[in-house]
């Protein structure tokens, strides 16, 4: 008889695998409850993105509509919608989302009347008129809103009843009646029984109900048709009602007169296909998903990192019990299962419960999800149940792989050590240092290949892998660092011993730190050389303290307020030294019939159109002519903003030196132009021209002499004499003033303004001055706190686990006399290895990404015609700034919250 064991079938060999699973997973749940402290930290990092990821994809499928609910929120009550969109015949898709004309060179040019759509409908139908989306502004307090919304339907109607959701009051039945939605409601200041007044002056409205469209939740009235604008709303649809149903035979009649019909009824099949589909959203689809996928990656790694020290710690402090596994004939595969099955455990607690918080939230805030977020009434309450279970299984699967590095620890343990309760030194082998380096140098190989071909997911997939890289070789620096420990006093070469010591827990949240503040530098850098470009592109308009009043009417009526008028509100409520008129150039009879500009000479325009589609070879010949490099410029110049001028509003418009300023006076005075680009001056001349928009009636031409200015703004000027706008014919209208302030008003006081210009009876008044564009400040602070607050936890995390495990040492330090204070520096200098080391690496990686995604964007537009502006390279100092204190603020936390009092173990005989 043979001595060897007998060998195993594939039934056996699984029984035993569950039957050691199951064990396992009994002693994970009685370590759940033992150690509940350090059980409380794991779920509570894995139920929070849990919770998140949860709430949002409920929401998402609660805020996505079924093909019904899309149906019964267009057509309330109303068996289809009708779009007339041309004289025609149309071919539709099942849906009416799209649609082919055949007579698309003759658009509709009268307005479409419900009667006109009624007679193309069977006999005894009814049609209901409906105008989304017009536009519209009424006084907000003391300024004119223009941010409202207006939808022109008859509620009283029972076919437009159905449409909408009245919550209080009645629907507006008269022309000077209204209703208005939530958001206009607090918009506007208004309730039942209020009066409000248009921007225009012309009407007022009756608040009598307050009332929604459940598509639009953004500030929205209701008006009557009768109270409702008169111009012709192009996007303007019928709700029918029909005697019987809608049946094929009046689809093709409807489709044969050029109507596009949404019913509940399927369209008969046509050329179209079922849905239409944009055929570039494949391609951006692939390419979100895996933007989304590696974005994933990056957020379940940081989850990982951060978990991974308690289990590492926990599997130090059970190596008595690991160790009696061992001898009871466990082998290191059933030894790595008892590890592992603490990450199973935690991460389905934690999915169960972080799915079911984020549930629960997605059901009770959904009124304010759908108010502020989607600004859309949802469609029902549901879940969306694959992605809960693919939320569950990433939970469950970052537990297991946080767990991973101290199961392969635990079952390479000496039991010997273990049962004497003895720290066995770890091994760290040199591959991981192999490993890491050249993750990292393939995630920049990978990264830089992306840059080049400008794929965004290869060149996400290649900062994965550096991150990677970056981590596995953490140890190995942490190791590099314990030998300067010798060199250290003694707090820092006891902290600097313990990191080395405990890899397994230092290493992980030092990656966590770094993967943290390396997201926060490459966005924050990103950011900042955006705004840096968006600066470059999107130039002041007028110079700092330069503001324009002026009216937005016709000028032969609508006169601005007079110099005693606006004086006192300008110097009052703006401080404002210097107010000049700004005066426009027109045609008579209308004054804005025509075009007033300068010609450029033909051998410095660009010879190819901007946005016309180019060979590669003449795209490269456009890049590389001199004369194309504005990217604001149309082949014929760019655009002129046309004033009339003896040279007293001169300065205030372009913001020159007086000296300047003084030339370009001379030359108006001489009855010449002054303009604002070089290039159309011309041996001190410059080439007027007005065109009239006729083809009968030539262009007026004159030469005059002329100046140029340099402004650096992003408006151009072509400011004429007064001789030389009789020399073109032309006449002159004060459209407003000019002021000099000594600051630039704020939102206040251009409110206050109109308050104060509003008795004047002046029609459109409106206040111009440069406006910031989107401060990027925000951004930074928020993307440096997220690190923060990621580093003060990691490092909070690993010197408070380094402290439960270290408890020996500090007892031993106590037993030789150190003092109280030593406790406190330690949990300092732990704390500060851990932050600092994580925010250099983090810091590095972070502008070596950041450089990659540059040279990545810059190359995509290296060869785009019209040329677009690279991306400098600006450093995020507010960011830098933050994360460089972070890891002070870590260390002096760690040592105010540390007990001084070191312990002292007794032994009992």
């Amino acid at each position: 008889m043979s001595g060897r064991p007998a060998r195993l079938t594939g039934g056996a060999r699984l029984a035993e695998t569950l039957g050691s699973w199951r064990a396992a997973l009994r002693i994970a749940r009685r370590e759940a409850k033992r150690a509940r402290g350090r059980t409380t930290l794991v779920l509570a990092m894995i139920i929070l993105p849990v919770l998140a990821l949860s709430f949002i994809a409920v929401s998402v499928d609660m805020a996505r509509l079924t093909p019904n609910e899309q149906m019964e929120r267009r057509l309330g009550s109303a068996d289809a919608e009708l779009r007339m969109v041309g004289r025609g015949p149309v071919e539709q898709n099942s849906d009416g989302s799209g649609w082919t004309s055949g007579d698309r060179d003759q658009p509709l040019t009268a307005p479409v009347t419900t009667e006109h759509v009624a007679a193309l409908l069977p006999e005894g139908s009814r049609v209901l008129a409906v105008r989304r989306w017009v536009p519209f502004s009424a006084w907000q307090g003391d300024r004119i809103s223009d941010d409202i919304t207006a939808t022109v339907i008859d509620l009283t109607d029972p076919l437009g009843q159905g449409t909408a959701r009245i919550h209080r009051g009645r629907p507006p039945a008269t022309a000077d009646e209204i209703a208005v939605n939530l958001a206009a409601r607090r918009s506007l200041g208004v309730d039942l029984g209020d009066r409000v007044h248009a921007g225009d002056g012309t009407r007022t409205w009756t608040v009598v109900g307050v009332a929604e469209l459940p598509e639009r939740l953004t500030p929205m009235v209701i008006l009557h048709p009768a109270g409702a604008p008169t111009q012709t709303d192009p996007d303007e649809v019928f709700l029918a009602d029909l005697p019987g149903p809608l049946t094929a035979d009046t689809f093709r009649h409807l489709n044969r007169n050029g109507v596009v019909v949404t019913a509940r009824v399927p369209a008969p099949p046509g050329k179209l296909p079922p849905t239409y589909v944009d055929s570039r959203m494949s391609g951006m689809n692939v390419e979100a998903v895996s933007t989304g996928v590696l974005v994933g990656g990056l957020g379940l790694l940081e989850v990982v990192l951060l978990v991974g020290p308690a289990f590492a710690v926990g599997v130090r402090r059970r190596r008595r019990e690991l160790a009696l596994v061992a001898v009871a004939g466990g082998d290191a595969v059933q030894l790595r299962r008892v590890v592992l099955a603490d990450g199973v455990v935690l991460g389905v607690v934690g999915a169960v419960t972080g799915i079911a918080l984020g549930v629960a939230a997605a059901f009770a805030g959904r009124p304010l999800v759908e108010q502020f977020i989607f600004q859309q009434r949802f469609g029902g309450y549901r879940v969306w149940p694959a992605a809960l279970v693919v939320i569950a299984l990433v939970a469950v699967l970052a537990g297991v792989l946080a767990a991973l590095a101290p199961a392969w620890t635990a079952a390479r343990q000496d039991v010997v050590a273990g049962l004497a309760g003895r720290r066995t030194p770890p091994v760290h082998r040199r591959r991981w240092l192999a490993i890491g380096i050249a993750l990292a140098a393939g995630g920049t190989v990978v990264a830089a290949i992306g840059a080049v071909v400008t794929s965004q997911p290869v060149i996400l997939a290649g900062l994965v892998l550096g991150e990677l890289g970056l981590v596995f070789a953490t140890p190995t620096l942490v190791g590099l660092l314990a030998r300067l420990g010798r060199f250290l006093p003694l707090a820092p070469r006891i902290a600097v011993r313990d990191a080395s010591r405990n890899r397994a827990s230092a290493a992980p949240a030092i990656s966590a730190v770094m993967a943290a503040v390396a997201g926060s530098v490459a966005l924050g850098l990103f950011l900042a050389s955006d705004d840096a470009r968006s600066d470059q592109r999107n130039r002041s308009l007028l110079p700092e303290r330069t503001v324009l009043v002026t009216t937005g009417g016709d000028p032969a009526s609508d006169r601005p307020p007079a110099l005693d008028q606006i004086s006192g509100p300008a110097r009052e409520l703006l401080g404002a030294d210097t107010i000049a008129p700004l005066v426009a150039a027109g045609c008579s009879p209308d004054f804005y019939a025509c075009t007033i500009t300068a010609t450029m000479p033909p051998e410095r325009a660009c010879p190819w159109q901007p946005y016309e589609p180019l060979s590669a070879a003449d795209q490269l010949r456009a890049r590389a002519d001199s004369r194309c490099q504005r990217i604001d410029d149309s082949p014929s110049g760019p655009y002129l903003r046309v004033a009339v001028d003896d040279g007293t509003t001169l300065r205030l418009l372009t913001g020159v030196a007086p000296a300047d300023a003084d030339a370009a006076t001379a030359t108006l005075r001489s009855g010449g132009a002054v303009i604002t680009d070089a290039r159309f001056l011309r041996d001190g001349r410059l080439d007027l021209r007005v065109e009239h928009g006729s083809e009968t009636r030539p262009a007026d031409l004159t030469t005059v002499p002329g100046h140029t200015l340099h402004t650096g703004l992003g408006e151009h000027w072509l400011l004429l004499s007064p001789a030389a706008a009789d020399q073109l014919g032309l006449i002159t209208r004060q459209i407003g003033w000019a002021l000099h302030v000594q600051q630039p008003p704020d939102e206040q006081r251009q409110d206050e303004l109109d308050a104060a210009l509003r008795p004047l009876g002046s029609v459109g008044i409106s206040v111009e001055q440069n406006r910031d564009y989107d401060d990027t400040r925000p951004l930074l602070l928020l993307l440096a706190a997220v690190s923060a607050v990621v580093t003060v936890g990691a490092a909070g995390i690993a010197t408070g686990l380094a402290a439960a495990e270290g408890r020996a040492d500090l007892s031993t330090l106590a037993a030789v006399g150190a003092g109280p204070g030593v406790r406190r520096l330690l949990s300092l200098c732990q704390a500060g290895l851990i932050a600092v080391l994580g925010s250099t690496l983090g810091i590095v990686a972070g502008l070596a990404s950041a450089l990659i995604v540059l040279a990545f964007t810059n190359r995509r537009y290296a060869d785009s015609w019209p040329i677009e502006p690279p991306y400098p390279l600006v450093m995020p100092w507010l960011t830098l700034g933050v994360l460089v204190a972070v890891p002070l603020v870590a260390m002096l936390g760690a040592a105010l919250f540390t007990r001084s009092r070191l312990p002292v173990e007794r032994r009992l005989d």
